[in-house]
């Protein structure tokens, strides 16, 4: 398997046999590998890449609307007869963007669709993950948890501080001169936000699981239940950061499938992975939804030249 330092080779070496700018021998090697991935999995392939690690100060690298678009391009001149094989790494984002995006894709490919983790697929990824008939996952892959988060704060930890509020006030009424400075950071109906995004999220991923992934199961509804439980248990993740690896998302239920299993989906996935890591580091792109057939929409940062 070519790893991080192998991949780099052959583009520095590709680069310099033919001249190429960088960018170039970085596209013509990624197409090379997600060409190879398709030819050994005979369904198609869309990547969908977040550069947030290298980049992690640009909010447009989360899952939002306008990633529509890229998935409409990668999609155009597919056969849809072939599933979708959709490669994950992703923070995460927009609930109702996910809500959407998972919508078309589904329009498009009906249930088959398996989600690819080589590395990251975190809260609405996730979420999205767990809208396929199956996931991926390698040894050190994770998913995340599914608890929303408003204006950066999480949404459950709100409702519980306000619960926590109202106990010690009920029990010492000389503490609302402690509660008074936090409780009013918050405005008024953001409670009722946090508490509609919570059960937004939760009967999102509930209903995929149920209706795509658990589909035709008897006991579909009670291993959904199971799954957000765990998904969107805040006091048990203690931090939405939290990486959920292979052997725990097998746990709760959720229907995962070790891609060691077979060593040359595992050598292509990772090889591909490492392509478009190389990508996003190296050129001014932080987002890439890209098809086997070498379609891709691309999101760069604007380069303003120094004086």
């Amino acid at each position: 398997m070519p790893n991080w330092g192998d991949v780099l080779g052959e583009i520095v070496r590709l680069r310099d046999s033919l001249g190429q700018q960088s960018r170039s021998a970085l596209d013509s090697i990624r197409r090379k590998y997600l060409k190879e991935l398709h030819a050994h999995t005979g369904r198609n392939i869309i990547a969908y890449y977040s550069g947030f690690l290298s980049k992690p100060d640009i909010e447009q690298s989360e899952i939002n609307d306008e990633d529509k678009n890229g998935f409409m391009m990668a999609v155009h001149r597919l056969d849809r007869k072939k599933g979708l094989d959709l490669i994950l790494h992703t923070p995460g984002g927009s609930i109702a963007a996910t809500e959407s995006i998972v919508n078309y894709l589904q329009k498009m490919f009906g249930k088959d669709m398996r989600a690819l983790v080589p590395q990251i697929a975190m809260s609405a990824g996730t979420m999205i993950a767990c809208s396929c008939r199956e996931i991926l996952m390698t040894k050190h892959s994770n998913l995340g948890p599914i608890d929303p988060h408003l204006r950066g704060v999480p949404a459950q930890g709100v409702i519980q501080e306000f619960r926590r509020a109202f106990r010690e006030i009920k029990k010492d009424p000389t503490k609302v001169s402690i509660w008074t400075p936090i409780i009013s950071q918050y405005r008024p109906t953001f409670l009722s936000q946090c508490e509609n995004a919570i059960d937004w999220s939760a009967a999102f991923v509930r209903t995929q699981l149920e209706d795509v992934m658990f589909a035709g199961n008897s006991d579909a509804k009670a291993k959904a239940r199971k799954i957000v439980r765990s998904l969107s248990d805040y006091r048990s993740n203690k931090t939405h950061s939290r990486h959920i690896h292979f052997d725990e998302c097998s746990k709760i239920g959720l229907n995962v499938v070790a891609v060691e299993a077979d060593s040359t989906l595992q050598d292509l996935l990772l090889t591909v992975h490492h392509c478009y890591m190389h990508s996003l580091m190296n050129t001014p792109s932080f987002k890439m939804i890209e098809n086997h057939l070498g379609t891709a929409f691309v999101k760069q940062q604007l380069q303003i030249p120094s004086p």
